[in-house]
């Protein structure tokens, strides 16, 4: 057995290196990052100033919208710097901090996009009865529970991936610490941990996704004896946008942590983490705004009033 390294500094291989076509992806990656991080800000500020958003919905939307701005800021600065400065050492605690983040808002993402599932099927089903089965006190209670759920699966799983020794060299082939990459370093027996890890994901990510499905399938059901053609169409048009961020997050969570060992690849990995972790997050306001003629008549008038605002300066 290899001794075990005494340093406690890990080394993130990155997801760039320093060629020019590299350098114009890193260019992309980050133009869509700054992008995600204002879209994902503006769909919050809209759902705070306007009355017309203070429901539901539009919380849990604006909850949606501060998990992609934090996991955007957890991870993007840190690559950045590494590869405009080529230090890329990261410490045992940063590295726990990183893990920790990305599992609560990924298991707490989770759990929100099954309360806005919730959402939907009583609107669509029971509109008349909304007040009483969505209730402001349900949808607090929904949040915090997707926040609470999310933040215990990241500190254990945080908490006992940096407990095993780790003895090989520590070079993380990823461009910011996820628990499955650094398990591969640890010298000791992980059989257990991993067959745990992965159940706990099973029921993170399966659980929600079966309430997901049982909502939207009811969904269906409504929206086909619907009578009018309006009708199906504005159910159609507010559940579709929802489905493609499921689709999208889901997709990719499953593909990083239900996989088997045996068709897992580091390239893979990164390029799909690159996917939930940047270009997820700033599709999410776009799908919510291009589709929801409610947002995009806030936006115009939000770019109307700071028009009017400007000439009034000057």
């Amino acid at each position: 057995m290899e001794k075990s390294n005494i340093t406690t500094d890990f080394i993130l291989l990155g997801l760039f290196n320093h060629t020019r076509p590299h350098l114009f992806l890193f260019i992309v990656v980050m133009t869509i990052a700054i992008a995600s991080l204002n879209g994902n800000a503006l769909m919050l500020l809209l759902i705070l100033l306007d009355p017309r958003f203070h429901t539901p919905m539009y919380f849990l939307l604006s909850q949606l919208s501060l998990m992609d701005i934090m996991l955007v800021s957890t991870i993007v600065p840190k690559m950045a710097a590494d590869y405009l400065t080529d230090k890329k050492s990261i410490s045992a605690a940063a590295c726990g901090l990183q893990i920790f983040v990305s599992l609560t808002l990924g298991g707490g993402e989770s759990f929100l996009l099954a309360a806005m599932s919730y959402d939907r099927y009583v609107a669509v089903c029971h509109p008349l009865r909304y007040p009483v089965l969505m209730s402001w006190q349900l949808c607090l209670r929904m949040t915090v529970g997707s926040w609470f759920l999310g933040a215990m699966d990241g500190i254990m799983q945080a908490a006992a991936t940096l407990s095993f020794p780790f003895c090989r060299a520590h070079q993380i082939d990823h461009f910011f610490c996820e628990a499955p990459m650094l398990v591969h370093l640890a010298c000791a027996d992980t059989s257990v941990f991993e067959n745990v890890m992965y159940i706990c994901c099973v029921l993170m990510l399966l659980v929600p996704f079966s309430l997901i499905l049982t909502s939207y399938s009811l969904i269906l059901s409504a929206v086909l004896h619907m009578h009018t053609t309006e009708a199906r169409r504005k159910a159609f048009s507010t559940c579709s946008s929802h489905l493609s961020v499921v689709g999208l997050f889901y997709g990719a969570a499953i593909f990083i942590y239900m996989r088997p060992k045996s068709f897992r690849s580091a390239n893979h990995d990164k390029v799909v983490s690159a996917f939930y972790t940047i270009f997820t997050p700033v599709l999410n306001p776009l799908i919510y705004s291009l589709r929801n003629s409610e947002v995009k008549g806030a936006l115009k008038r939000w770019l109307r009033k700071c028009a009017n605002v400007k000439p009034q300066q000057t």
